[in-house]
């Protein structure tokens, strides 16, 4: 459950629930071991006790924890200050918490180059830890996971549609589909929070109407979103936006980097973490609710393996309701799943309504 505002920010709101939360990351999720150097960065707008609980937990399996904290950044996604980029290039495990994320930097590519485990946990406050890391079924959901990257790898067409006027259709034409949500296993392998799956079709086949309906961030102005934000797709491009005045705002940061890779398709993702049954403004949840879709625009990292460009940033947006349909067969429909053998997986993850 979750108090009233107000009492949530309290130093010692969830303080048990937490502990227990930030060793599941730390030893079931990351797989620290003894003696490795985990680096934490934290900006300004971090949530300081989730970053401590992360930290007193690395220290308790004998790891070394450095725990970086600096002030936030007004833009995402971009290269950090030397001594930032320094430090996480040479971790072993390297935990993310920054509410302006150094993802796709070139530090960040660095350190997956050296070997390095990564997870992105940008936004991550008390409440998320817990209901998304610490009273989850984690395993199942990884489970999940790996049966939805299943499915989709072995579809070609992916027509994605939602009551408010989505409809993208495009091919995947034997593409590889990333699951972020899994265990830190593989050394130069970034990890998300668990609840996604990642992948992008073709990218010249992808055309349509694309919604958003929920959340967008970055930019900061936006998060939470009060009105839809309405993208044409011609080949993988942004060709027009409109809506209302959060569709302004996000066509003016787009066009403010003039960078033409910043209209570009880069991904399309599955939300299913059980704990996220709402949107609450923070990306990292948000794309997670559990049904929904986020598609990214902007950079596209090598790990989803599709063509790979740089663009000057990266930006997340959600459908919340989507219907699915692979090959004429519907994985979801209208935020729900169909699909038998997903369908028996969440109920063992006691999802509401299965």
């Amino acid at each position: 459950m979750e108090y009233p505002i107000g009492v949530e920010m309290t130093k010692d709101y969830l303080s048990y629930e937490l502990s227990k939360a930030a060793m599941k990351l730390v030893r079931d999720v990351m797989l620290v071991k003894e003696g490795e150097n985990v680096v934490i960065n934290a900006d300004s707008s971090s949530d300081r006790r989730l970053v401590e609980a992360v930290a007193k937990a690395v220290y308790t399996l004998d790891a070394n924890p450095v725990v970086l904290y600096y002030p936030t950044s007004p833009v995402a996604y971009t290269e950090p200050i030397k001594p930032i980029g320094n430090a996480v290039a040479s971790a072993d495990v390297w935990i993310e918490f920054a509410y302006s994320s150094i993802m796709l930097s070139e530090s960040f590519q660095r350190a997956l180059d050296n070997g390095c485990r990564y997870i992105n946990l940008t936004g991550m406050d008390v409440i998320m830890a817990v209901n998304c890391i610490g009273r989850v079924d984690y395993m199942t959901m990884v489970e999940l996971g790996e049966t939805l990257k299943r499915i989709i790898y072995e579809a070609d067409e992916v027509i994605i549609k939602d009551k408010n006027g989505t409809n993208l259709k495009a091919y995947n034409r034997g593409r590889e589909i990333r699951h972020s949500g899994q265990l830190a296993t593989q050394k130069g392998y970034p990890i998300m929070l668990g609840g996604q799956i990642s992948w992008c079709p073709i990218e010249e086949t992808i055309n349509g109407t694309l919604v958003f309906d929920t959340a967008v961030f970055p930019p900061a102005e936006l998060g939470l979103i009060s009105s839809n934000i309405i993208l044409t797709l011609e080949e993988g491009v942004i060709t027009n936006i409109e809506g209302g005045k959060d569709a302004e705002v996000f066509k003016n940061w787009l066009e403010s980097f003039n960078d033409p890779n910043m209209f570009r398709l880069a991904h399309y993702s599955l939300g299913f973490n059980p704990g996220v049954t709402k949107a609450t403004g923070r990306i990292v949840e948000d794309e997670r609710i559990f049904g929904c879709m986020e598609f990214g625009i902007g950079s596209q990292g090598k790990a989803i393996k599709g063509k790979f460009w740089t663009a000057a940033s990266h930006t997340d947006g959600v459908v919340s309701k989507p219907t699915i349909i692979l090959d004429g067969e519907p994985l979801e429909e209208d935020g729900k799943y169909v699909h038998p053998e997903v369908v028996e997986l969440c109920k063992k993850l006691g999802v509401a309504g299965y």
